[in-house]
């Protein structure tokens, strides 16, 4: 592919997290003095947060609108736009699609490579906030930070202190602490790295990772189990690893362990979860990501809030991330402009 010479024609459609302003910025500094016309659509976050849209899932219900703004467009840059089969279908001129995520799971890519239409996405661009948010989960669920914090803050009582200051109700310290990472992706090395420097003992199953790593790699899933007070879950969720963590595995770790996932839901069987929670087998758990999403009122996860750290899927939300997602997306904008070969690209 050679370079351009007419002006591209560029559609930021962004939300409410990654701004369109932002795309549009990060695209016009990428191009520099190649002509660009950059078109700023700012379209609705899903009704159902993370919902499925006709035929392609995690994407805003903006087809209509999306349809609109494509008019003479050759590139698209979206964070959450719907890039279906009708609205591939609805432009001859689109060439690009550059998704402002891990992956493009609201494009359809088999509609895009019928139509010769490039497909390309932002790999790591939430991997530190994702690794951050994940520690600080960890530890607030191994120092009963949030239920403190509703005794004073909540109920104006301070005798939350000295429940607190009993052997059998004060926290665990990171400290020598043997934590099982499952997982040593982009995420899960981060979190090994920081926990390595608080002095955890830390180890690590991820049977695809090779070379070298921060703490102790471990041959079974199970052997990381049976030697782990704190489990946080960092696997790509796949056929192989849907439900990985359930009744029998959770029953393999010691007494009053912890359970962290800010990665997938459906990585943790979220019942088994909550038997081994009300047995007491687990003291504490500490979830940002659900089976099903939003959490349903019914969840049995409601009724053991008091040990259970919930937060609605923040994990990956930054405003470092959202400047990042920009910044990757033009990049690759500016490889097709230039004709050069594109970094991410699934078509």
């Amino acid at each position: 592919m050679t370079q351009r010479t007419d002006p591209v024609r560029v559609v930021a459609a962004g939300d409410h997290f990654v701004l369109p302003g932002l795309i549009a910025g990060a695209v016009e500094a990428e191009l520099g003095d190649i002509a660009a016309e950059t078109k700023e659509v700012r379209l609705g976050w899903p009704l159902e947060p993370f919902g499925p849209v006709a035929e392609v899932t995690e994407a805003s219900d903006a087809e209509d609108e999306l349809i609109e703004a494509l008019d003479g467009a050759d590139v698209l840059v979206t964070q959450m736009g719907p890039v279906t089969e009708r609205v591939l279908n609805a432009t001859d001129s689109l060439r690009l699609v550059v998704v402002c995520r891990g992956g493009p799971v609201n494009v359809n890519l088999d509609a895009a490579k019928a139509r010769d239409v490039r497909v390309c996405f932002a790999p790591g661009r939430n991997a530190a906030a994702t690794a951050e948010f994940t520690v600080g989960m960890l530890l607030a669920a191994v120092r009963r930070i949030p239920q403190a914090h509703d005794l004073l803050a909540g109920q104006g009582s301070w005798e939350g202190g000295a429940a607190y200051y009993t052997y059998e109700h004060s926290g665990l310290e990171l400290e020598d602490l043997p934590v099982g990472l499952v997982g040593y992706g982009a995420v899960g090395s981060r979190v090994a790295r920081v926990l390595c420097a608080f002095g955890a003992q830390v180890m690590v199953y991820d049977p695809y990772v090779r070379g070298e790593i921060h703490g102790l790699r471990v041959s079974s899933l199970d052997q990381l189990l049976t030697r782990s007070r704190v489990i946080t879950l960092h696997a790509r969720l796949t056929a192989e690893t849907r439900g990985l963590i359930g009744a029998r595995e959770l029953a393999l770790l010691p007494e009053g362990a912890v359970a962290v996932n800010v990665a997938r839901g459906p990585l943790l069987d979220e019942n088994a979860l909550c038997d081994a929670l009300e047995a007491g087998r687990l003291s504490a758990a500490a979830l940002d990501t659900y089976a099903h999403e939003p959490l349903t009122p019914d969840s049995r996860l409601h009724a053991l809030a008091d040990r259970v750290v919930m937060t609605p899927h923040l994990g990956g939300a930054s405003r470092a991330v959202a400047e990042k997602a920009a910044r990757i997306a033009a990049e690759e904008v500016g490889r097709w402009v230039r004709g050069e070969p594109l970094a991410h690209c699934l078509t």
